[in-house]
């Protein structure tokens, strides 16, 4: 509260608990908030293109990925969901990033041994997100090639993230049957401030200007049975011609990955500043 009004975001990219209660319990942050961005649910019936997978035994595509109909931030706790999806004052303000959008960014092979390597040279000066990073990450470059050189020890930074990846990989290979990668899903969540402040070729396509009433099924038991958790934490949408919530339908993969690419060249830069163990 202490920002100007209008100018704060909030992103969720858990269960909805908290946020539902922050605002049950102060309202004046709906009203103070620029807006809420969600990574949450899942639309399906072809809302996207983005290959939502299929289970072990299912005939068809489902649309969630902790049950067949629900993705699992909302599936959490439905009824925080629901709250906070019909706030009167949230709505208009609120993205929601459902996994139908997040499942059109896949860390392929190709994505992955990018981001594993990074560039052979940092040319922070020309990049078009320079203001994301301060005028250390210049200094650092001489260090940065010193090291794919081979004259500074391993960052590891890069293999967590491969190695986070690559689990992943498998994980919805074998789950769901999606071959090509697994989708990033938080970080998209991130990405919409991003998209607001400035970020052009970051622009998330909403249709021009789509907005939908999320409602969000909240009966049934949280349980392995599907005849006991039913739909539970579904999201279902209907267009609507007033105030909604925006949900794009696609964004610029591209810039997308090269963000994360100049995040981890943030990372290196703190860690290059560190000094190097010897022996």
């Amino acid at each position: 509260m202490a920002e100007p009004a209008g100018t704060p975001w909030l992103v969720a990219t858990g269960a909805l608990t908290n946020v539902a209660l922050l605002f049950t319990s102060y309202p004046e942050v709906a009203e103070h908030i620029r807006g809420l961005s969600i990574m949450g649910g899942a639309v399906g019936n072809g809302f996207t293109n983005a290959p939502l997978g299929k289970a072990r035994g299912e005939k068809s595509e489902r649309c969630g990925n902790w049950t067949r109909w629900a993705e699992f931030n909302i599936y959490c706790d439905p009824e925080a969901a629901k709250s906070v999806l019909s706030n009167p004052v949230v709505v208009p303000k609120t993205t929601l990033i459902p996994l139908d959008v997040t499942h059109q960014v896949l860390a392929t092979e190709e994505v992955r041994r990018k981001l594993l390597h990074g560039p052979s040279h940092i040319n922070i000066k020309e990049d078009p997100y320079k203001d994301l990073f301060d005028e250390s990450a210049r200094k650092a470059e001489k260090d940065r090639l010193r090291w794919l050189a081979g004259e500074r020890e391993n960052l590891l930074i890069r293999d967590l993230l491969n190695d986070l990846l690559g689990f992943f990989a498998q994980t919805y290979h074998d789950n769901l049957g999606i071959t090509a990668g697994p989708p990033l899903h938080d970080p998209l969540a991130v990405a919409v401030i991003l998209s607001d402040i400035g970020a052009d070729d970051l622009a998330f396509d909403d249709g021009g200007g789509e907005r939908w009433i999320v409602d969000v099924v909240t009966e049934g038991l949280h349980s392995d049975a599907e005849k006991e958790h039913g739909q539970l934490g579904r999201t279902m949408v209907s267009k609507t011609s007033g105030p909604g919530v925006r949900i794009p339908r696609a964004l610029n993969v591209g810039p997308f990955w090269e963000v994360v690419e100049k995040c981890l060249q943030r990372a290196e830069v703190a860690l290059l500043k560190r000094p190097v163990k010897s022996g």
